[in-house]
């Protein structure tokens, strides 16, 4: 550090322009008559930095993590002039510059009862950034359309965060493409400028990152990489801006049930002390602790209502995350379509359930089901062909149902369907009570739902083939998922599954039961499926 002490009379003066070009942090004390000027060497800083309350103050710019600080001599004839008249200097020419903060609140999965935070962020004037998963949008105990549009038009921003909330690196690149750049398509054509993602999960790789820029978006949001009580002891209080890499950007652990009132606004003075950006990651606020990664309404007002008084008191303020990362909106790009199977060619993936996935469930299936009993799905023997098979045990039955169903994704496992045809659907299975197919569609938002379902098969001990033809797929319809189920206690083994458009469906071979076909096909009603996604890594 090196002191330079100047003479506390008149000497050029120092513009704002040229204030403004150095971009500087000043220390000053009047010593003795002297001003002197403590000029700071290269250091690092994270933070824009303003001179707050005196007569020159710099712009907001953004500052890189290292920057070289220069000191400027501020209003040393006007301190001479003071001195001269037995005044006292203003106590803002001797003001230290305060480092800029900015804080980012963000929210995560679409949750209504976000709904308790922007009442508060409203009242007290702070704003935030919204990641939504737009195949939510609409289901029960999720934001609607017409909830996003009041949230954006309170001057928060709106992200994406996938259709449907899938751990992206587990999936193939065109998967992750699709759950990417379409959920960036959906929320722009409900009229939003997307710029800004956040990674379900906070998972991550080098491969998802450069689909996410891919897909047109500016920023991409990490969870856990800023120090806190709850974990990164080794990090830092607070990020640069800007961010030493846009699609991998930092932030406090998830705010959950445990986080008190201190916890949050130590997150924010922790990193006052050299300022930066600090992301909060908030999932529910409501009443009663409703939900582990939930905050009370109660705090969470209190925690806004503080921090809106923070831009008097500790030069902190807050931000969307667009508004840090700036930048422009770029075009949309959509994912990689999938075509429905052609004539003759079985639209199912894995079809034998030959492949079986890490979790132990066959490759591109998930395990489905609802209500109040116990389901139990096991690999077994003998087979209809190939070495595996599906044994489903159902037991202490009370309602609902258990089946095992093709993952209900974008299009790498869930057959694609074409609206207006119909489809031949057929499942070889041995079972001890009756069952029907149960039939799920996906939407062209990438929302799926429960469709319809065939009459009843019934038991049998020898592997027989169900055979069911769906009505006309409805219109907006871009794909389906389907499969035997069991609704009261027994077992159900199933093995070797198809689905045929019906034009060009191949012939019927060995024992098989049918089931009428309704001349009028159902409307789509049921609810939205936020279903585990199941395994959407097609087999090799």
């Amino acid at each position: 550090m090196v002191v330079r002490s100047v003479p506390a009379n008149p000497c050029p003066p120092i513009t704002a322009a040229l204030v403004s070009t150095l971009g500087v942090r000043v220390q000053e004390a009047i010593v003795s008559g002297v001003l002197s000027i403590v000029i700071v060497g290269e250091v690092e800083m994270r933070s824009r930095v303003v001179v707050t309350g005196g007569l020159v103050g710099m712009p907001a710019g953004r500052w890189s993590r290292k920057s070289r600080l220069v000191a400027v001599v501020i209003g040393v004839g006007l301190l001479a002039g003071f001195a001269a008249f037995g005044g006292t200097a203003p106590r803002a020419l001797g003001a230290t510059a305060k480092p800029l903060t900015v804080v980012s609140l963000t929210f995560d999965d679409t949750f209504s009862d976000q709904l308790n935070a922007l009442a508060s962020m409203s009242k007290y004037k702070v704003v935030g950034t919204f990641y939504m998963n737009s195949g939510r949008v609409g289901a029960g105990g999720f934001l609607t359309v017409a909830d996003l549009k009041n949230i954006a038009a309170a001057g928060n921003e709106i992200g994406g965060h996938t259709v449907s909330h899938p751990d992206l690196p587990t999936l193939t690149v065109d998967e992750q493409k699709r759950q990417i750049c379409n959920d960036r398509v959906n929320l722009t054509n409900w009229g939003f400028k997307v710029t800004s993602f956040a990674y379900p999960f906070a998972s991550s790789n080098a491969q998802t990152e450069q689909l996410v820029a891919g897909c047109g978006y500016n920023s991409a949001r990490m969870l856990g990489d800023i120090k806190s009580r709850f974990g990164c002891p080794d990090c830092d209080y607070a990020s640069p801006t800007p961010p030493d890499d846009p699609y991998a950007t930092q932030a406090l652990d998830e705010a959950d049930n445990t986080w008190t009132l201190k916890d949050l606004q130590d997150s924010v003075t922790n990193a006052e002390t050299a300022g930066g950006w600090v992301q909060l990651t908030f999932h529910h606020v409501c009443p009663n602790n409703c939900d582990s990664l939930s905050v009370s309404t109660t705090i969470f007002d209190q925690f806004t209502s503080w921090l809106a008084a923070r831009a008097t008191t500790g030069n902190t303020h807050t931000e969307t995350v667009g508004q840090v990362i700036g930048g422009t909106v770029k075009p949309l790009v959509n994912g990689p379509a999938v075509p429905a199977a052609g004539p003759g060619q079985n639209g199912v993936v894995n079809p034998g359930l030959e492949t079986t996935a890490a979790s132990g469930v066959p490759s591109c299936w998930t395990l489905g089901g609802y209500g109040n009993n116990t389901a139990a799905f096991a690999a077994t023997t003998p087979t209809h062909s190939g070495v595996k098979a599906e044994k489903l045990t159902m037991t202490n039955y009370v309602d609902g149902d258990g089946k095992l169903l093709p993952t209900l994704d974008l299009g790498a496992c869930a057959p694609t369907v074409t609206a207006g045809h119909t489809y031949s659907l057929r499942t070889w299975y041995n079972s001890t009570a009756v069952t029907q197919f149960a039939v799920y569609l996906r939407s062209s938002l990438g929302t799926w739902r429960y469709w319809t379902s065939s009459p009843w098969f019934p038991a049998t001990t020898a592997y027989t083939q169900a055979l069911w033809t769906t009505p006309a797929i409805p219109a907006d319809m871009t794909g389906i998922s389907f499969g035997l189920n069991l609704f009261r206690n027994g077992t159900l083994t199933t093995d070797d599954y198809a689905l045929y458009d019906t034009v060009g469906a191949p012939a019927i071979a060995g024992p098989a039961t049918a089931a009428a076909t309704p001349r009028t096909a159902p409307p789509v009603t049921g609810r939205v499926e936020i279903a585990p996604p199941g395994d959407a890594t097609p087999p090799k």
